[in-house]
């Protein structure tokens, strides 16, 4: 019986890593990527991992008990974690999402057993382009719940777990299967723990690992540039506002992706590695392109795959090919 687990929420984590060298072949670029298939975990998403990381935190502090209900904001992937976590452990989940999401995303997790509450987006805003004015209609209703349930925020934003969730072991994960073959990370930045987490646990082993961050062009604030247009189409991140979680001087460096770059790199990805991902795993993909045409030419980039490409086929990601 030892081989047989307990629960889904056992099988998060320990993601296989694959090297993408048809992809690099593709583009004509000189070095290699290796890519974190976090899309095969049960949830379909990296944010498992720090799902069931903010629920076993919170259950060792005290902080979540018996018969206690979970809330958070998410753009879909947190909230199917923190769906399938709390459906193991008994927990009630309330899911709060922008109506400018994919739709996916929130039947996955009422599927999953969640209350999920769609909020509006603001005047003028795009079905499928969340910006930070949106997440802030849903921030709101996030705190107003947990005050009315006397619920649990699972607060991805801020709780201190879900960077434990990378530094402990995606980052180790990556430095075993890849044996420390690592020269470059990079990361879509879309709450801060993948990067954070990432950036801290890598540079443990290898202080001089190069953690790059990742934006859309139109709304590139960590790199200091203006916002254009913050309701961009690379879902689950580019938020345009300031990350808590976030250690400014662990970035060396920034890169900016473009919604058509993400967009063609995602269905090349598709086409030439048979890999099927979401708008961030493609502006990932992307962006270690554009470091191996560039100033990282013949190196080991290390990244992750965040979500499956099914969570998106309501959009236009892969619409008419």
């Amino acid at each position: 019986m030892s081989g047989i687990l307990k629960g889904v929420h056992e099988a998060i984590g320990n993601t296989p890593m694959v090297h993408l060298s048809r992809i690099a072949a593709h583009y004509g670029v000189n070095g290699n990527i290796f890519a974190k298939m976090e899309y095969l975990n049960p949830g379909f998403s990296k944010k498992d991992r720090v799902a069931l990381q903010m629920i076993e935190e919170a259950e060792s502090a005290g902080l979540l008990t018996k018969g206690q209900s979970v809330v958070e904001l998410t753009s879909g992937n947190t909230g199917t974690g923190l769906a399938i976590v709390c459906a193991v452990k008994g927990y009630k989940f309330i899911a709060c999402m922008s109506k400018g999401n994919s739709t996916e995303r929130a039947r996955m997790m009422k599927a999953l057993g969640a209350e999920v509450v769609l909020v509006d987006q603001m005047p003028g805003s795009v079905k499928g382009q969340v910006s930070g004015e949106d997440l802030a209609c849903v921030e709101a209703m996030a705190r107003k719940i947990t005050r009315e349930r006397g619920a649990f925020r699972a607060d991805q934003f801020n709780l201190i777990a879900t960077v434990h969730a990378h530094e402990q072991h995606t980052a180790s994960e990556m430095w075993e299967q890849s044996s420390g073959r690592i020269d470059v990370f990079v990361d879509f930045l879309g709450s801060g723990s993948t990067f954070q987490g990432c950036a801290v646990g890598l540079k443990q082993f290898k202080r001089d690992i190069r953690c790059y961050v990742v934006e859309p062009c139109a709304a590139a604030v960590y790199a200091g540039g203006a916002v254009t247009d913050g309701a961009h189409r690379i879902q689950g991140g580019g938020y345009s506002m300031t990350l808590p979680l976030v250690d400014r001087s662990l970035i060396d460096g920034f890169i900016q992706v473009s919604d058509e770059e993400a967009i063609e790199t995602a269905r090349d990805l598709a086409k030439t590695e048979g890999v099927f991902a979401g708008f961030s795993s493609g502006a990932n993909v992307r962006a270690a392109l554009k470091l191996l045409q560039g100033p990282e030419r013949g190196k080991n980039i290390v990244l992750t795959l965040n979500d499956s490409g099914l969570k998106y086929l309501s959009t236009d990601l892969y619409e008419e090919l």
